[in-house]
């Protein structure tokens, strides 16, 4: 049985549309894992699975706005899709490490504004093939998510220690 992100892949639907750009490591940011996995990219974010979290999906973004450069966004990949078909794109949903409640939804209607009809078909297809329903309260699954997520097993590269000025734990 092929699993949910295995399904995703074989989608024709253009992933970019979800802020899910294709893409490499080859030249990766300073906080980028050792092991991640991508899933996709928007700009310099890197959405990836993490082996030692199992199916959890996290944001690796070295301009974060937090003090954490990784963070996790969701349970598994199937959740990570229903927080997608609830905000849109993946960028409402890496944006709540940062947000209160009031905030994102300021965001989430500005970003509700500015999706294309061709965003919107691509969310509906999404759904469609998946069998996956738009996440019932982002906000407060990505913060539960989040709170008291323990970071300590993710295996960062030198550089970001390097950058940092942490010491590898």
């Amino acid at each position: 049985m092929r699993t949910a992100y295995e399904r995703y892949l074989a989608l024709p639907i253009d992933k970019g549309l979800f802020c899910l750009e294709h893409g490499d490591m080859t030249v990766p940011y300073f906080c980028y894992p050792a092991n991640a996995e991508p899933i996709g990219f928007e700009g310099c974010i890197l959405y990836c699975f993490l082996p030692e979290y199992g199916e959890m999906v996290f944001a690796c973004n070295p301009e974060s706005c937090v003090e954490q450069n990784v963070y996790p966004l969701a349970a598994n990949f199937e959740d990570f899709i229903r927080l997608i078909l609830a905000c849109g794109t993946a960028n409402p949903v890496e944006q709540i490490v940062w947000m209160d409640q009031r905030k994102f939804e300021e965001h989430m209607a500005e970003e509700e504004a500015a999706l294309t009809e061709e965003q919107k078909a691509a969310a509906q297809q999404l759904q469609r093939e998946l069998g996956l329903f738009p996440m019932e309260n982002p906000f407060e699954y990505v913060k539960a998510i989040q709170k008291g997520f323990d970071g300590r097993k993710i295996q960062y590269r030198d550089e970001y220690y390097e950058a940092t000025g942490l010491g590898a734990v």
